[in-house]
């Protein structure tokens, strides 16, 4: 499978994850995925930007790169943090008066914050050790590979080819089709109802260990 780096990703890309990891009494085989790292980098993606739950409902969180000239015709991997701005502060806010009341946020707010807070120099860094972390959390095993050139969105080369069908502003059949669209306890949710397929730090706060049963429908 194939996709492009992504902001806290959304349970969806860890439910296709999932989808690949074989997990039984007899067998654990870890999914193989590649990470786009010839792409260009596109703005108003999960490149950058994630949902969460809030109190006042779903919100967006998103940080800023530094724009240099031609900064949309560089790799993606060559794409700087602007950490000249306050938004890891305001961030960090945002998360903790969101989940603080959820059942585990405070079992996995320090290791996550202290990714934040020692300010990868790239997006790709930042969002491959935020990848590293929720798939570690989340009980997902998973060999994570990067592509070494640009592939065609009609090539096969790396298997399934998912990097522009998971986007904010495309609607998808990915949790239906996996059999994902049951509502896991959500701190807000009685008071907007469920919302789905929001960041999976979301889920994670949520549900802790028991993320890996509601991905795989264990």
């Amino acid at each position: 499978m194939l996709f492009s780096t992504a902001y806290f990703p959304p349970v969806e890309y860890f439910a296709k994850i999932a989808e690949g990891f074989t997990l039984s009494k007899d067998k654990v085989e870890p999914s193989v995925i590649y990470i786009e790292a010839c792409e260009n980098y596109q703005k108003q993606s999960y490149r950058n930007r994630c949902h969460y739950f809030a109190g006042d409902g779903v919100q967006r969180l998103s940080f800023p790169v530094v724009h240099e000239n031609g900064t949309h015709t560089l790799p993606i991997t060559k794409i700087k943090v602007d950490w000249s701005t306050p938004w890891l502060l305001q961030t960090k806010r945002a998360i903790a008066t969101a989940y603080d009341s959820s059942a585990c946020f405070e079992y996995y707010k320090d290791e996550l914050f202290a990714i934040l807070d020692s300010r990868p120099g790239t997006l790709f860094e930042l969002n491959t050790r935020l990848l590293e972390f929720f798939l570690a959390k989340t009980g997902i095993k998973a060999e994570i590979r990067f592509t070494d050139h640009y592939s065609p969105h009609d090539s096969e080369e790396y298997g399934e080819d998912l990097r522009e069908l998971i986007h904010p502003k495309r609607d998808n059949h990915i949790l239906e089709e996996l059999g994902l669209k049951k509502p896991y306890f959500q701190v807000f949710s009685g008071k907007y109802g469920f919302k789905s397929n929001l960041s999976i730090m979301d889920l994670l706060f949520n549900e802790g260990p028991d993320s890996i049963s509601y991905l795989k429908k264990l």
